[in-house]
């Protein structure tokens, strides 16, 4: 499946149903006025989230998006119908802006939750609207008001509570395969992610908790370069972000302040956001190599820096609960 993460469409509320002028003529009333009824309003569009959608896919094929319009009013004090509102379907953790005004309409991210993005025109009024007593017989109406319509981008952000982060060959696909029952593509050469993976770890309570692998960041991602740019936006409404470096890299103490840059580039409030740094490939590295790396990292990044290995699982169960202990304590 394609994973599509941000797209633009169009909505187009329903117009609002027309007025209409009409008289009753029946027999044995003889004066019995205007009678025109009003015309019924347009119909809504709605956004719902749904949790049976993970990606914006269907949107690429179908941009644009019409409700129905309200009918008009009918004799003998008849409203028209008003259209039903046309619900579209969009994943948990879509984010809706208004490309005219650049205005943020909503975020949508629990199932069922619902943004009404265009509103529909009112109905027309019929001439009995306007029987007055200066105005016995009215023989005006009005049309049905426009329904709002708006030119949308739809910005999908996974809901997940810890994000991977690191440069290409980083070993997090290896990881978030290691964790959790997620099988993401996993080889030995840059940009194996092309998308985000998701992943359900379970606590020891019991319960599940969703980890995102971002694909690699490069010098630079955070101006367009590599791909990690395209994604960045993934890891926005994680509460942790754990850093994984290479140790059999020529320098993970740089990787690590390329990481950071790039992460301050894109978004400052990420550098606030808490987070573990954890090295990867402890088996591919000698001992004293491995003490010195670790060393160095803790004192250039100051915070303890978790020795691992995804690929034969050594370290996982003190880097998960470090994870789990952080997590308890973020409010």
């Amino acid at each position: 499946m394609q994973f599509i993460d941000l797209v633009q469409i169009e909505v187009q509320a329903g117009q609002g149903g027309d007025g209409i002028v009409a008289f009753r003529r029946e027999k044995f009333v003889p004066a019995g006025g205007p009678a025109g009824g009003n015309g019924g309003r347009g119909g809504d569009v709605i956004l719902e989230a749904t949790s049976n959608l993970q990606t914006l896919l269907d949107f690429k094929y179908k941009r644009q998006f019409a409700a129905m319009d309200g009918q008009r009013g009918g004799p003998k004090n008849c409203t028209g119908a008003s259209a039903p509102a046309l619900l579209v379907k969009v994943p948990c953790g879509t984010e809706v802006h208004d490309l005219v005004d650049n205005s943020w309409l909503g975020d949508l991210t629990t199932p069922g939750q619902q943004l009404c993005v265009a509103v529909g025109g009112k109905g027309g009024f019929g001439n009995a609207h306007y029987l007055s007593n200066r105005n016995r017989a009215p023989e005006q109406c009005t049309i049905g008001k426009p329904g709002q319509q708006r030119r949308l981008q739809l910005e999908l952000k996974l809901l997940a509570e810890v994000g991977l982060v690191g440069l290409p060959n980083g070993g997090k696909s290896t990881l978030i395969g290691a964790l959790s029952a997620a099988r993401p593509k996993v080889a030995s050469y840059p940009f194996t992610t092309l998308r985000p993976n998701l992943g359900v770890v379970q606590r020891p309570t019991g319960d599940g908790t969703v980890f995102a692998d971002i694909p690699g960041l490069i010098e630079g991602a955070a101006m367009g370069a590599g791909l990690g740019h395209d994604f960045l936006r993934h890891i926005q409404r994680t509460r942790l972000l754990v850093h994984l470096l290479d140790a059999t890299t020529e320098d993970p103490c740089r990787d690590g302040a390329v990481l950071l840059q790039e992460l301050g580039s894109y978004d400052p409030t990420l550098l606030e956001r808490p987070r573990l740094m954890a090295l990867n490939k402890r088996d591919a590295v000698a001992a004293d190599r491995l003490a010195y790396l670790a060393a160095t990292l803790t004192q250039e990044f100051q915070r303890p820096c978790h020795l691992i290995s995804a690929a034969t699982g050594e370290g996982l169960e003190q880097l998960k609960q470090a994870i789990w202990d952080l997590l308890a304590r973020i409010p």
